[in-house]
């Protein structure tokens, strides 16, 4: 809701407010109730506000059952000894890094912050390294990270996966080169390492934050029981943690009934391939920009026709 001053005249349209001799016009944004009747079930934590305020002002009911908390490293010295190879590597007498792949925009931002509170005289010149080595982005967040900088990526997966940052690299001659990965929470990524191992690169990886669990087992177990009744539409998943995380508080026999009676919508490839590893089809998900945003649009088009009264007990067609 937003107050616009409008000392000369009021709109028809508006109500209107007196405050300290002025007139306000009171303005509601319209958003189309695309979404009325439908039950949401969101596992996002970071910016499950965000999420669900976009859905629910389109008048879906959400259920919030946040899955995957992102924390910092818990021992911050290894990415302070990463960072400190990074910026300051050559000066020093160690290989420099010719090239960094950073697969995700919160990994860059909690490097950011693990040298502000650490070591803040570092800022500057770990940002001037930035802009000087060859800089491979996973997706368009770390672009993102990136641009607030001032700086852009120099190489952009069209895939944003790991296979795409892989084919993005495979015609490139990487013998010598040190190249730098951000790794996201502790897997090690061994397709990528692996890959750019064999083809002669020396590697070294940071991880600087991981995921713990935030909601209970008890409580995603509940979720679920009310998937496979039949009584959420949509589960919409951002990220591949949130995955493994479901299954993990399953046990699997009950998540997969769960997600065989909800249709199952991804924010992009990274988490369908996670959904895919446990035989899971998505149903629905953005076709080229992956935020929440489109993901909210792409809910719209599947659901936004007028709910048609179903069978709790037969799975969801695919």
């Amino acid at each position: 809701r937003r107050m616009v001053k409008d000392p000369c005249r009021i709109p028809r349209t508006g109500s209107t407010v007196s405050l300290h001799g002025h007139r306000y016009v009171m303005l509601r944004a319209m958003v189309e109730q695309t979404l009325t009747g439908r039950i949401v079930a969101v596992p996002e934590t970071r910016e499950l506000d965000v999420f669900a305020g976009l859905l629910e002002r389109r008048g879906a009911s959400v259920l919030r059952c946040p899955l995957v908390a992102i924390r910092d490293a818990p021992d911050a010295r290894p990415v302070l000894e990463w960072i400190r190879w990074f910026t300051f590597g050559e000066q020093e007498g160690a290989l420099g890094c010719d090239d960094l792949i950073l697969l995700t925009g919160e990994g860059l931002r909690r490097l950011l912050a693990c040298i502000d509170r650490n070591q803040p005289q570092w800022r500057m010149a770990f940002i001037e390294r930035l802009g000087q080595v060859r800089k491979i982005t996973r997706g368009p967040k770390p672009a993102r990270v990136l641009r607030e900088l001032g700086l852009k990526p120099d190489i952009t997966a069209q895939t944003p996966t790991t296979p795409g940052v892989i084919t993005a690299l495979k015609q490139d001659d990487l013998g010598g080169r040190t190249v730098g990965v951000q790794l996201y929470g502790t897997a090690p990524n061994r397709l990528l390492i692996d890959f750019l191992e064999q083809a002669g690169a020396q590697v070294r990886a940071v991880a600087p934050y991981v995921y713990a669990s935030e909601s209970d087992d008890q409580a995603v177990r509940a979720l679920l029981a009310r998937m496979a009744a039949g009584e959420v539409d949509v589960i919409a998943f951002t990220s591949g943690a949130q995955v493994e995380r479901l299954f993990a508080a399953g046990p699997a026999e009950l998540a997969r009934a769960a997600l065989a009676h909800t249709r199952v919508a991804a924010i992009g490839p990274v988490v369908a391939d996670a959904l895919a590893c446990h035989g899971v089809a998505v149903d629905l998900m953005p076709r080229d920009s992956f935020f929440l945003r489109p993901l909210t649009r792409a809910l719209e088009e599947a659901l936004g026709a007028p709910k048609r009264p179903a069978s709790p007990s037969a799975p969801r067609g695919r």
